[in-house]
């Protein structure tokens, strides 16, 4: 057991696990993506209990959440998303006390390939999403109330359907099964809310 408590082997599982939690916040309703994401953060935090951390960092990446929510679900602005990785990057490379005060606890090799990846990951799929916001309004929304389509995954508190040729979040008061026909009833945002499409509620 003592060969897994590593500080490089728990930075990796903290960035691995941060990004399957944002690949979950934009792929809502697979549950496999989720369930991964738990279990890996589950064993970082294990691994964190057993080495000596920089409190100063671990609040950076907490932190770090804020600018990143402001990025995605309020501001829209990039600024915020750069704050957001920064945070990250530094947050976790220092997370894990190196023999000086100013040295990180983790390979800097390893912290710098990491970095560049995990950074990067979130800069595309950040500005992707955000891309695909500000192109939905070319249409009229309230058209969507009423249109018929495909639960693409399992839908209930959330999940996601498509309408035509587009992809949309989704929520249902009652448990729609995946590949099942869904009709539009309401429109919160972005986000749809379906029911049924069956022979007796069409």
């Amino acid at each position: 057991m003592e060969i897994l408590i590593n500080p490089n082997i728990a930075y990796l599982l903290i960035v691995v696990g941060i990004i399957l939690v944002i690949m979950a916040l934009f792929a809502p309703g697979t549950g496999i993506i989720e369930l991964a994401a738990f279990f890996i953060l589950l064993l970082a935090f294990w691994e964190i209990s057993q080495l000596s951390i920089n409190l100063w960092a671990l609040g950076l990446l907490i932190l770090g959440v804020i600018p990143f929510i402001l990025a995605v679900r309020k501001s829209h602005k990039l600024i915020y998303l750069v704050i957001a990785i920064v945070a990250f990057i530094i947050g976790s490379i220092y997370l894990f006390k190196g023999e000086y005060w100013w040295q990180p606890g983790v390979n800097p090799i390893l912290a710098i390939v990491t970095s560049v990846i995990a950074g990067g990951f979130l800069w595309i799929a950040t500005t992707k999403v955000l891309e695909s916001e500000y192109m939905r309004p070319k249409h009229d929304l309230a058209s969507l109330i009423g249109n018929i389509g495909e639960a693409k995954t399992d839908i209930f508190d959330e999940g996601s359907v498509q309408i035509e040729s587009e992809l949309w979040s989704a929520r249902s008061s009652v448990f729609i099964p995946m590949e099942s026909k869904v009709r539009v009833i309401k429109r919160d945002g972005f986000v749809l809310e379906v029911e049924p499409a069956t022979p007796n509620n069409p």
